[in-house]
């Protein structure tokens, strides 16, 4: 009989074997961002060691880890876009900027001592259940397999960029790269720029570039609802009080909480709403010089269809001579240009998509599969549409749990406080498993159906 070692990543045993060493641990967490350092933390806040983060990169921070463009930042508060069980008192301001956030997601880590418990550059590649000894086996490219008793899937749903079709891009002899793959060795001072796209990640960007390049593109397929940061920095006091008082930051952060909880009741009361996208055209209008311009950037549907966005110099940056607003589509890509479909061609040496991510559920599992009981692939069971339960759990399959799952994203609210719900429900779950006589916990047919 082999004999049992202990990791000293985790703590789970890990049988003596020279090659292709099966690594066991009760809880298997893919992904090391908000999502998985949160249920890493609160399992540790509950005495559960027997766990083991798999994260495809060789670093903690999931989104923030990706996205350092310039400009980036949170469009929900500080205070709500943290952990209430892991708090930062010290923000220096209302909205934190990427920076920042990254630095408090590395403050945690070390403060629980996460990366003990984490396995970098191990992309899972495939995953599947054993119905017969209720564990579910994970397979990497290039290392061990890994058995676990649970799953906890937490690779988020802002890691995959979306990428147009765009004709000709192949033929391009500048620099192309995604908002999220930022080329920070790439100067782009003096350079002709064109920007693809006009959402949440180009409108942080696009004002910190205009500032550098000689000429700037911004290609708008449709305009985006903007209203204004309500910006402002901590004071000393304020910060000395999250610090000293608990009760404070509390109530600083329920207050925060029903403010934009609030901000519900227009999205689904139109006739509420048309007040807001009122004052949010007379912003525009305030904002852009030019009225023709304005009309270009306002959008032509009822706000809240989509998130609304916030900041105070994305408009602005249409005022400067270097930015020109391009709302004819895209015809193709040349050697040192793109054109239009009215004939304009532009002279351009970067192009630059801000063109967001790919944030239907199923995309990730086109990276790996997933099998749960008889033999059921998540790929197929998902093929009509993505389905959970509380965007938690799937039907046909055992104890696998998803976080940020169908439907769970919002655009009202901070996505942190879903992911702190949906730990804190998996936690029930899997102590409910472990009092009673049995291994394991599904969804039934029906509850998931009703």
């Amino acid at each position: 009989m082999r004999a049992i070692l202990f990791s000293a990543y985790a703590g789970f045993p890990m049988l003596n074997t020279k090659q292709d060493a099966i690594q066991k641990t009760k809880i298997a967490i893919i992904g090391a961002g908000f999502g998985g350092l949160a249920m890493a933390i609160r399992l540790l806040q509950n005495q559960q060691q027997n766990f083991v983060i798999l994260e495809k990169s060789n670093d903690v921070g999931g989104t923030w880890r990706e996205n350092r463009y310039p400009g980036a930042a949170c469009d929900v508060q500080s205070h709500m876009y943290s952990l209430s069980f892991a708090p930062k008192t010290d923000w220096t301001k209302r909205y934190a900027e990427g920076p920042e956030i990254f630095n408090y997601i590395q403050d945690i880590t070390q403060k629980y001592k996460i990366k003990d418990y984490c396995k970098f550059n191990h992309d899972v590649t495939h995953v599947q259940y054993d119905e017969t000894r209720h564990v579910w086996t994970l397979d990497f490219n290039d290392q061990p397999s890994i058995e676990a008793q649970f799953v906890v899937f937490a690779s988020g749903p802002l890691h995959i960029p979306q990428i147009p079709p765009i004709k000709g891009i192949e033929k391009f002899k500048g620099k192309v790269f995604h908002s999220s793959k930022w080329e920070h060795d790439y100067d782009l001072n003096g350079k002709s720029v064109a920007s693809i796209g006009t959402g949440g990640s180009a409108i942080q960007y696009i004002p910190e570039i205009a500032k550098d390049v000689k000429q700037l593109y911004v290609f708008q397929r449709t305009a985006a609802w903007v209203i204004p940061r309500d910006e402002r920095k901590y004071s000393s006091l304020s910060k000395a009080l999250f610090k000293s008082s608990n009760i404070y930051r509390q109530i600083h952060r329920s207050r925060l909480y029903w403010s934009n909880e609030s901000r519900v009741v227009p999205i689904v009361q139109p006739q509420i709403m048309k007040y807001g996208q009122k004052l949010a055209e007379a912003f525009i209008r305030f904002q852009v010089k030019d009225k023709e311009l304005a009309k270009k950037l306002t959008p032509d549907f009822v706000m809240g269809c989509k998130r609304i966005l916030i900041s105070n110099k994305y408009f602005p940056t249409f005022n400067r001579k270097n930015v020109e607003l391009v709302t004819d589509s895209i015809q193709e890509i040349k050697e040192n240009s793109i054109v239009t479909k009215d004939g304009r061609e532009r002279p351009i040496d970067c192009l630059i998509y801000g063109t967001g991510f790919i944030t239907d559920p199923r995309i990730y599992l086109k990276h790996f599969t997933c099998i749960g009981r008889n033999q059921i692939e998540l790929k197929q069971a998902w093929k009509d549409g993505a389905e959970s339960y509380y965007g938690i759990m799937t039907k046909n399959f055992p104890n696998l749990f998803q976080l940020v799952g169908p439907n769970t994203v919002l655009g009202h609210n901070s996505i942190i406080f879903m992911i702190e719900s949906q730990v804190n429900y998996i936690l029930q779950l899997i102590q409910l498993v472990e009092e009673s006589s049995q291994k394991a916990i599904e969804i039934k047919p029906e509850i998931q159906d009703a």
